[in-house]
């Protein structure tokens, strides 16, 4: 049925005051700066959703950038996440050079991020990760994903259930510069007419969509930071693991200090470990800043203190030590930190000092790191995230 298109596009996204009214949700929700932060975190998440309902369907599938250095509310500074849309009952062959990146792992879904408001809409249906797969000689991978595994097909293959409508996939680095992102496609192998061309009332429909996706977003993760403040109070991790990636667990905490503070993070590391990090997050859980502020760490970028722990020091300004966290002017937002394949999952401690005294509370022998030292690790950091494969 075509419906009176209006001559004003605003009249189709009033949804868009839902994601303001979210700020109820917020630290502090009658603070300026904070509605104008949530106000650009509404456009950013605007414009994430045009890929979500506009540029790919499950009949002809295609790489929709998530989350990155663009897409921030939620990501791992070490991850860059696609999803292609998906259809339980078609048959699809994922396939391209798996390249050099720690991890290459798959997640098929029901629900997309965006899409809906509530985790209980979510379902993960299987995840796994590409070292369980067999790699051809020339670095060649390919992998069907199907109801039922192809007759005589022995290659690798996932199996999706009838309600899964999304797959994910996660590119994981830890060394920014060096590591090679995967270079994948996806095609439906089932018959399918070609790609049509969008009716007004599908338009009008997805325009729709698309604004409800700032509320959404909001939907599913402030509260995540609500919920970890409520449990522990500030300035102490929460170790406990989240939907998403099984092999995996998180240890976040909601921090807070003054200017003129800076606060420690200490943890021990687990005997065996295949990757970890440390990022910061806003007060409404986007990635703060990573391609230009030295925001987050990870298992290849960070230096251990010679009795083998890991510290870190969050501050507003450079401490002259290694593993500077800089929370680009934000004195309260939340650490993420994450344990990934490791043997144990130690929990870190959090200590509030004086800026002056950073050092005081730091091994005797830990080094400095001069102005020049730190401008060359930005320098070396903004390159590299700014040559890795964003979509």
């Amino acid at each position: 049925m075509n419906k009176q298109i209006s001559l004003s596009i605003l009249d189709y996204l009033g949804d868009l005051d839902l994601a303001v009214a979210e700020l109820a949700n917020t630290w502090r929700p009658d603070d300026p700066k904070y509605r104008a932060d949530v106000y650009r975190q509404i456009m950013m998440n605007l414009s994430y959703g045009y890929f979500l309902y506009f540029h790919a369907d499950p009949e002809h599938p295609d790489w929709v950038p998530m989350f990155n250095p663009v897409f921030m509310q939620q990501p791992n500074p070490d991850t860059l996440y696609v999803y292609s849309p998906l259809r339980g009952d078609l048959t699809y062959r994922v396939s391209g050079k798996r390249g050099t990146c720690h991890s290459l792992i798959f997640s098929t879904l029901h629900g997309a991020t965006g899409a809906m408001g509530t985790m209980e809409e979510f379902r993960n249906i299987n995840t796994f990760d590409a070292k369980d797969m067999d790699i051809g000689p020339n670095d060649e991978v390919e992998i069907i994903f199907s109801a039922e595994r192809p007759e005589g097909y022995t290659g690798n293959w996932s199996p999706i259930l009838p309600d899964t409508d999304t797959m994910m996939v996660r590119y994981v680095a830890l060394d920014w510069e060096n590591e090679v992102d995967p270079q994948l496609a996806i095609e439906c192998l089932d018959k399918v007419g070609p790609k049509h061309r969008l009716t007004p009332d599908e338009i009008i429909e997805r325009i729709q969509a698309q604004s409800r996706v700032p509320a959404n977003m909001d939907k599913l993760f402030f509260w995540q930071q609500d919920d970890v403040k409520q449990k522990v109070g500030v300035n102490n991790f929460y170790p406990h693991t989240l939907r998403g990636v099984e092999f995996q667990s998180y240890w976040p905490a909601a921090f807070e200090f003054e200017p003129g503070e800076a606060l420690i993070v200490e943890t021990e590391l687990p005997e065996e470990y295949s990757y970890w990090n440390l990022q910061l997050n806003d007060p409404f859980f986007n990635a703060v800043d990573y391609v230009y502020r030295l925001s987050c760490t990870n298992s290849h970028y960070a230096k251990l203190s010679s009795d083998g722990k890991f510290r870190a020091v969050v501050a507003l300004e450079d401490p002259g030590v290694p593993n500077w966290l800089d929370t680009a002017g934000y004195t309260e937002g939340t650490l993420w930190g994450r344990w990934f394949d490791c043997s144990s999952s130690p929990t870190p401690t959090l200590k509030r000092v004086p800026f002056a005294e950073v050092r005081d509370h730091l091994p005797a022998d830990t080094p400095s790191v001069s102005p020049e030292q730190r401008d060359e690790e930005l320098r070396a950091r903004t390159r590299a995230c700014q040559m890795r494969r964003r979509w």
